[in-house]
């Protein structure tokens, strides 16, 4: 006999307490097997896919796409035990492994079984392979939702694509392929759906304009910065540096061979080296206790904009990695914001926050703290200036670089020494390698 088992949203965990439905990866009466995702669902700090750990016959779904769930709320309804629709697959796991999230653990989950559609005619292939597939309903294999969304406004069907990757892994090089494959072969793809226009606002009388949802990354980003300032009695300095001769050196590294080095990578180590001398600045503050706790360890947060707004991965345990090892960890989680698969313990836990605003084109900022850290250093665009070199003047690489500090934690000098030692190493790169 058949058992209907309610699956709710689950704790997703770092204190987040909603998702949105971004899309729904299986229909009602899909047959689903343990640790199947069943939902693709936005939160503050990610877009992840949500396992089902039950087995069985999808009953009932909970919330259209588009609609924002509390932690608790149902999600669907499995009937574990219930006859399997003839043409399906049995879907023989019915016991619940308690895994609620994909990358969280889930070590032995099984291969994904979906129903197999009668006919289903031959596409072109993709990277030297048939992509006809053998199972074409249900959840398709796709992480990134860049991949899901260069379909989607393509009119391209993922179900008729075999991915490369592992395991079938749908990637962004199938569905280009298959896009040119049908350019190739003069095959119309649906043009991609319009998007809707907000609804109109209620605003004032003799107003105009639209409301925009503070929610998803624009609403923990209001809350998290709303807090900083109410809590953090901050106050910033700056200066200029002339950031010539780290520029020559890094193009000396890069010129000796092996992997490059990136900028972010040489000012991340000139920041720990610093909070080494400085570790006033790599603390928090608790308030309850009224004590600064200065960490042992610096974990290291970058900001990167994304489609999806602002994000600050975190690099853990900076202060022991070299310049290229933060080089490849830049890029890995860099690369992970855009597309949207940050985990949050990729976005939470940092002691220091290196912002990068330069890349906007813009000389310099006044950063507003990443709560619960004490301190964040700016970084300006890098551009020729006129500067007084060896007492004459001469165009240099110049920088402005900004310290905005927690003044719980510490008095200017500490914050002003900071910076100062940072612009040493920036100007005199020599500087650093005499205190590693």
């Amino acid at each position: 006999m058949a058992q209907v088992l309610e699956f709710k949203l689950p704790d997703l965990g770092e204190g987040l307490t909603e998702a949105e439905i971004v899309r729904w990866l299986v229909e009602v009466g899909d047959v689903v097997t343990v640790d199947q995702p069943v939902v693709e669902v936005e939160t503050a700090k990610a877009m992840v896919e949500v396992p089902c750990p039950y087995g069985g016959v999808v009953t009932a779904r909970f919330g259209e796409e588009g609609t924002e769930l509390p932690v608790g709320a149902p999600l669907i309804t499995v009937a574990v035990g219930a006859p399997v629709p003839a043409g399906e697959t049995e879907a023989s796991e019915t016991k619940g492994s308690g895994n609620v999230l994909v990358g969280y653990g889930t070590s032995e989950a099984p291969a994904r079984r979906r129903r197999v559609r009668p006919g289903q005619p031959v596409s072109a292939a993709v990277n030297g392979r048939s992509t006809t597939p053998e199972a074409v309903e249900g959840p398709v294999p796709v992480i990134s939702p860049l991949v899901r969304r260069l379909a989607r406004e393509n009119g391209l069907d993922l179900r008729e694509l075999a991915g490369s990757g592992p395991d079938g892994l749908i990637l962004r090089a199938d569905v280009e392929y298959a896009l040119r494959a049908a350019a190739a072969q003069g095959r119309a793809t649906a043009p991609p759906e319009p998007r809707k226009a907000p609804a109109p606002a209620q605003t004032a009388p003799g107003a105009t304009g639209i409301r925009v949802p503070l929610k998803g990354i624009r609403g923990a980003v209001a809350d998290k910065l709303s807090r900083s300032r109410r809590e953090i009695p901050d106050a910033t300095c700056w200066v200029d540096a002339d950031a010539t001769e780290l520029m020559r050196a890094r193009t000396a590294m890069n010129a000796a061979g092996g992997s490059k080095i990136s900028l972010l990578a040489l000012l991340a180590r000139i920041c720990t080296a610093a909070l080494a001398r400085f570790p006033e600045l790599n603390s928090q503050v608790d308030t309850e206790a009224r004590e600064v706790v200065q960490l042992d360890h610096v974990h290291l947060g970058f900001a990167a904009q994304t489609e999806r707004g602002l994000v600050v991965p975190v690099v853990r345990d900076a202060h022991a990695r070299d310049a290229e090892l933060l080089t490849a960890e830049f890029a890995r989680l860099t690369e992970a914001a855009r597309a949207g698969t940050l985990t949050p313990g990729e976005l939470t836990g940092g002691t220091f926050t290196l912002n990068n605003y330069g890349v906007f084109g813009v000389d310099g900022s006044t950063p507003i703290i990443n709560h619960p850290e004490a301190a964040m250093l700016g970084v300006g665009r890098i551009v020729p200036k006129p500067w007084v070199h060896e007492g004459e003047l001469a165009v240099r690489q110049v920088v402005q670089l900004s310290l905005t500090f927690d003044h719980r934690v510490c008095d200017g000098g500490t914050a002003g020494g900071f910076l100062r030692y940072v612009a040493d190493c920036v100007e005199q790169p020599a500087v650093l390698l005499r205190t590693l």
